[in-house]
């Protein structure tokens, strides 16, 4: 009996002595564990790099083009979403005029459409042109047909604004050809950026511009380009969102990321230019010259980027929106460096 007792005390010792010692191995582990969490996160937070703010300049202009090549609309305050800016009902790029088969026409084709003006009031679109009567229509209308569109090649949907402004088009534009207007509703699927420039990243999309959501650009840069040229051009001939001033000419160039207000925008390549910068924003001619061939003789990208570019001249520069927020005229713009 006491031989079995001793035996049964020698297993409760060695059970106590085996959960000590698994104890000890488990203090170790979390104990190494946790210096290991600290040393990263010290690592982390000496490694990284902090951010440097400068000001670079400040909002003079804010402008939406709420229909693609038509006239804009100059705000005091936006909306700045990740699909482009927003100024009440209205848009960035959301409506288009397509041909009958859904492909977009623009100012290259149709140069008179930079006079055309589509703004909304409560709850309706007017449109307005030169020797036009003024055309109003509902902004929702989900009775109307879902067209599927064409902008560069690249499949979309528009709903169609019915044929009231159909025929206030066609008589505007004075063709043979049928022209309708559509717009892009908030559950149709938007373009993606990649399928049109590898440089943006997957998750960017927009609806009707041509690539990106936003585009700034400098008065210095607009104003240097005027001094080259027998007449003066403004901004609204390049049909930016953001206008910046108090910079020097081209200084956007490297502003790969900046902070306007509570908004963070991340700059992805340069704007290149084609014929539509010779249509007049005033009169609605095309010249098909200048100041595209000012803009050729000096502002063609380095040799290593011409894969991008190709020989399209670089005025302005393409961003998207890291974070959304508001933006005013008048606002710093920062330019953030690490």
């Amino acid at each position: 009996m006491e031989l079995q007792q001793l035996k049964s005390l020698k297993d409760l010792r060695d059970l106590a002595v085996d959960s000590v010692s698994q104890n000890k191995r488990s203090a170790l582990l979390i104990g190494a564990g946790v210096a290991v969490l600290g040393l990263f996160g010290l690592g982390y937070k000496y490694l990284r790099k902090p951010e440097k703010v400068f000001r670079v300049g400040v909002v003079s202009q804010l402008l939406v083009h709420p229909l693609k090549s038509g006239k804009a609309v100059s705000v005091a305050l936006a909306e700045c979403h990740h699909i482009g800016l927003k100024f009440g009902e209205l848009q960035d790029r959301h409506w288009l005029v397509v041909k009958e088969d859904g492909g977009m026409v623009t100012g290259r084709q149709q140069p008179r459409l930079v006079l055309v003006s589509l703004t909304c009031e409560e709850g309706h679109v007017c449109l307005n042109g030169p020797n036009m009567e003024e055309l109003r229509f509902p902004v929702k209308q989900s009775d109307n047909a879902v067209i599927d569109c064409r902008v560069f090649g690249a499949d979309i949907q528009g709903r169609d604004c019915g044929d009231e402004s159909s025929r206030w088009l066609t008589r505007y534009l004075g063709e043979e050809t049928t022209f309708r207007l559509v717009h892009f509703e908030p559950q149709m699927k938007a373009r993606r950026s990649v399928e049109m420039e590898p440089l943006f990243s997957q998750y960017e999309q927009v609806a009707y511009p041509d690539v990106g959501p936003v585009m700034l650009l400098s008065e210095s840069s607009v104003k240097d380009l005027s001094s080259k040229l027998e007449k003066d051009v403004t901004v609204e001939r390049f049909r930016p969102n953001i206008v910046v001033s108090d910079c020097e000419a081209f200084d956007e160039d490297s502003w790969e990321e900046v902070q306007i207000g509570s908004v963070r925008l991340q700059r992805v390549m340069s704007c290149g230019r084609c014929v539509f910068t010779t249509v007049d924003p005033e009169t609605g001619i095309i010249t098909r010259k200048e100041p595209l061939d000012t803009l050729k003789s000096y502002r063609l990208c380095n040799p290593s980027e011409k894969h991008i570019y190709k020989s399209d001249p670089l005025f302005g520069q393409l961003h998207t929106v890291k974070k959304t927020g508001i933006l005013q005229v008048g606002d710093v713009v920062y330019k953030i460096s690490r």
